[in-house]
């Protein structure tokens, strides 16, 4: 009897719930796990990694074109002494001009005004000869020594005289109110005429020594110089553009 009370004591010791010891925890449940969320995360984290690699990408691809650096006036042409070349972000709504193409641009007239600083377009050029209200081109052939020797080029500015015999013919004009006056010897014919082009030197002119200039002035001086420029009067003296 008493070896089985003492197994009953024991049994119902051992039937007691087992508590956990102080400072133990608990096992977390396991947690659910969600892949679906995970790849769309990298995927998210893909596609911004990639455009931000295309805007870099598209940012460093940069074309060389033409900048202006004086104004140019409409009906003129640019030349060495007013453009240079700058780099742009290519864009293809944009009709930039091509540094590579300033050698055909040079061929072309400017439709309107040009200010220093733009960046040349196709759209501001044309082939004809698109000259402002007001303007002539006069062409005249002139002898060495009748232009700087240093040379002209496109742009440059030049106040023209009559030189010769003609001029004092054109003083007398003057004084019986000929429109020929303004050749006197001692005052330009034209003030401040702009160089619209110079003749290459592979044309004809070179064979005679003479040097073929187009110059841009105003209508009412353009008989005055082409009556100069017929007898070989003319004489060009380049100045500065603001006439100081």
């Amino acid at each position: 009897m008493k070896i089985q009370e003492r197994t009953g004591a024991g049994n119902g010791r051992s039937a007691a719930p087992v508590q956990p010891a102080v400072g133990e925890r608990l096992p977390a449940p396991p947690r659910e796990r969600k892949p679906a969320l995970a790849a769309l995360a990298v995927l998210l984290i893909l596609i911004g990694a990639l455009g931000a690699t295309v805007l870099v990408l598209r940012a460093g691809e940069r074309i060389e074109v033409v900048k202006i650096t004086n104004e140019i006036p409409a009906g003129e042409s640019v030349s060495d002494s007013n453009v240079t070349s700058v780099m742009v972000a290519e864009d293809s709504g944009i009709n930039y001009v091509k540094w590579s193409q300033v050698d055909g641009l040079k061929k072309l007239k400017a439709t309107n005004t040009i200010p220093k600083g733009a960046v040349a377009v196709g759209e501001m050029f044309s082939s004809k000869s698109g000259l402002p209200a007001g303007k002539s081109a006069v062409g005249v052939s002139l002898k060495e020594g009748q232009y700087p020797a240093d040379g002209l080029k496109a742009g440059d500015t030049v106040d023209v005289y009559q030189v010769g015999d003609s001029a004092s013919s054109g003083s007398n004009d003057k004084e019986t109110g000929g429109s020929a006056g303004t050749g006197a010897s001692d005052s330009p014919i034209v003030a401040a005429a702009r160089v619209s082009s110079i003749a290459d030197k592979s044309d004809s002119t070179v064979s005679t020594g003479a040097l073929g200039v187009t110059l841009l002035v105003d209508s009412a001086d353009a008989a005055a110089v082409t009556r100069a420029a017929s007898a070989g009067a003319v004489s060009l003296v380049q100045v500065s553009p603001d006439g100081n």
